[in-house]
């Protein structure tokens, strides 16, 4: 496996934990401030998209 492809899989990682975090803690966690669900909601929703970014380059890269 090159480098490349180790960072690529060790970032999906990362961001799937993360995204974990969001869904399971942080929207909840930030009880009736709206402006910060908000934000929680489109964080994930970006950090959604980051990851599907990823797999789609793992797959290339593995062939």
């Amino acid at each position: 496996m090159d480098n490349n492809l180790y960072n690529l899989m060790l970032q999906l990682t990362q961001e799937q934990k993360s995204i974990w975090r969001v869904k399971r803690y942080y929207i909840s966690d930030a009880g009736n401030c709206e402006e910060c669900k908000r934000f929680w909601t489109d964080f994930l929703e970006q950090k959604e998209n980051n990851v599907a970014q990823m797999k789609e380059l793992i797959k290339k890269h593995i062939g």
